[in-house]
C-alpha cells in the first residue's frame, strides 16, 4: 500500500512538472495567439501558411550559424512576438530557423506571443519595456547582454552573434 501511494505521489509530480512546459497560448477573438507559444504552436493552422513558407525559404549563412553555436549555449532568450504582425510573421521563422541549425536548448527559449496592445492576459510583457515587435532579449547569467527589435540591422543571424559575442549593437530603434 505504502508503494502505491508513493507511486502515485510521484507520478502526480511528474504530471505537474510536464504541465509546465504545455503550450498555454490562447487564440484570441481575432484568432491570434496570446501568451507563451513554442514552435509547435506555428505549426498549426492558420499559422503555418506564413510560418512554413517564410521557415523554408530563408536561407542562413551557415558561416556566422557555426559561430553562433557555441556562444548560444551560454545564453537564455525571452522573445517577443504577434501572429498579426508582418515583421513577426518574416522573423519568427528565420529565428526559429537559425536556432535549429545551431542546435538550440529550446528549454532557455520563452516565446510570448502578444496582442495589437503588446499585453497578455497574465502580464507576462510587464517590466520588458515591448515597443515593437518581434522583441528577442538575450540574457546571460541573467542579465540582459541585448535585444533584436522588429527588423534586422544586417540579418537575424549577424545581429544575433553581435548580441552574444559582445561586439557593439543597437537594435533598429537605438
Amino acid at each position: 500500500m505504502k508503494n502505491l501511494l508513493y507511486a502515485i505521489f510521484i507520478l502526480s509530480l511528474v504530471s505537474c512538472s510536464a504541465q509546465k512546459n504545455t503550450i498555454t497560448a490562447v487564440k484570441d477573438e481575432s484568432g491570434n495567439l496570446i501568451g507563451i507559444a513554442n514552435k509547435e504552436s506555428f505549426l498549426q493552422e492558420p499559422y503555418n501558411a506564413w510560418f512554413s513558407p517564410n521557415y523554408t525559404t530563408y536561407e542562413t549563412n551557415k558561416e556566422v550559424v557555426e559561430k553562433l553555436k557555441p556562444l548560444l549555449k551560454e545564453v537564455t532568450i525571452k522573445a517577443f512576438m504577434g501572429t498579426w504582425c508582418g515583421d513577426s510573421k518574416e522573423q519568427t521563422p528565420v529565428f526559429y530557423k537559425i536556432l535549429d541549425e545551431a542546435d538550440f536548448n529550446y528549454n532557455h527559449l520563452e516565446m510570448i506571443t502578444v496582442n495589437r496592445s503588446k499585453g497578455t492576459p497574465d502580464n507576462l510583457q510587464e517590466g520588458f519595456n515591448i515597443e515593437r515587435v518581434p522583441t528577442f532579449i538575450v540574457y546571460k547569467n541573467d542579465k540582459e547582454i541585448g535585444r533584436f527589435v522588429e527588423y534586422p540591422r544586417e540579418s537575424v543571424e549577424a545581429d544575433l552573434l553581435k548580441i552574444v559575442s559582445g561586439e557593439p549593437y543597437k537594435h533598429s530603434y537605438e
